[in-house]
C-alpha cells in the first residue's frame, strides 16, 4: 500500500491523482496530512507537492471525458469533506482514463459513482439553502456581515450568486465552522483566513444602530403577523428546518 499525502486543496488532491498515474502505483490510498493518521507501519508514504501544472492537466483531460458538469460534480465532492472523497474523486479518474468515451459519472450501476451522485444532491441542497437563508447584518463601517455553519463547504459555491445579487454594496459571509470567509468590497470578492476565531460576542458589540433597530422592528413584526390558529410547525419545518433558524431574525 502506498499513502499519498497532499496540502488538503483541490488542486493538490489531483496533483496527487496526476503522480498516481506518473509513478503506475496499484494499491494507493490518497489522504490529506491533516487527516493521516498511520495505520499500517509497512505503508509506503509519498509526499504529494501541490504543482498547478499536474492539476490542470488531470483536469482538462477529465473535461474532455466528463465536461464541465462533470467537474463540477467532482468539486461538490470535494467540498462535502467525505471520508472517502479522495477514494471517489480518484475511482472517477480512473474510470474516466479507461473509458474515456463514456460519461462514468452517469454509470450508477457503480458503487463509487452512485455515491457521487447522492453527495452531490445533498451538498447542491445546502447551497441552495445557504442562497436563501443567510441574513445580513449591518456593522458599524458600513460593511454588511453573514455567519454560516453548513454541513459541507458549500462557501465555493455561493460566490458568484451573492457577488452578483449584493454588487453595490460591501459584504462579508464567514464560516464559523471552517473559520474562513468571504470578503466583497465592490470591486474583488476574495476568501479571507483570519488568525483567530470570531468572538461572537466583539461582532456583535459591532452592530450599527439602524441594525438593531432593524431587528427589533422585524421581531415584532413578525411576531404580530403571525397567526397562532394557522400555525402548522411540522409544515414549517418541513420548508425551513429548524437547523436554519439560527440565521433567521425572526427566530432569536
Amino acid at each position: 500500500m502506498t499513502t499519498l499525502l497532499y496540502d488538503g486543496t483541490f488542486d493538490g488532491l489531483f496533483t496527487a491523482i496526476f503522480e498516481v498515474f506518473e509513478y503506475r502505483y496499484q494499491d494507493v490510498e490518497i489522504c490529506s496530512r491533516e487527516s493521516f493518521q498511520q495505520e499500517n507501519m509497512f505503508a509506503k508514504i509519498h509526499e504529494v507537492i501541490t504543482q498547478q501544472e499536474k492539476s490542470e492537466r488531470v483536469l482538462n483531460k477529465l473535461e474532455q471525458n466528463i465536461g464541465k458538469s462533470g467537474i463540477n460534480q467532482l468539486l461538490k465532492v470535494f467540498l462535502s469533506e467525505d471520508s472517502e472523497m479522495e477514494k471517489l474523486i480518484l475511482s472517477a479518474v480512473q474510470q474516466s482514463v479507461k473509458h474515456p468515451d463514456k460519461n462514468i459519472l452517469q454509470n450508477f450501476a457503480d458503487d463509487d459513482m452512485m455515491k457521487i451522485s447522492k453527495i452531490c444532491k445533498f451538498v447542491s441542497r445546502e447551497r441552495h439553502r445557504m442562497t436563501a437563508f443567510v441574513r445580513f447584518e449591518k456593522l458599524q463601517d458600513e460593511i454588511y456581515f453573514a455567519k454560516i455553519d453548513p454541513d459541507f463547504n458549500v462557501l465555493p459555491l455561493i460566490r458568484k450568486h451573492f457577488k452578483d445579487r449584493y454588487a453595490d454594496q460591501k459584504w462579508m459571509i464567514y464560516d464559523l465552522r471552517r473559520d474562513y470567509g468571504l470578503f466583497y468590497d465592490l470591486k474583488d470578492c476574495d476568501f479571507f483566513y483570519p488568525d483567530e476565531k470570531l468572538d461572537l460576542n466583539q461582532y456583535q458589540q459591532k452592530f450599527h444602530e439602524e441594525e438593531k433597530k432593524y431587528q427589533t422592528l422585524w421581531q415584532s413584526y413578525f411576531t404580530k403577523t403571525n397567526i397562532k390558529e394557522r400555525k402548522n410547525t411540522k409544515l414549517h419545518i418541513q420548508h425551513v428546518p429548524k437547523r436554519y433558524w439560527k440565521y433567521l431574525t425572526e427566530k432569536w
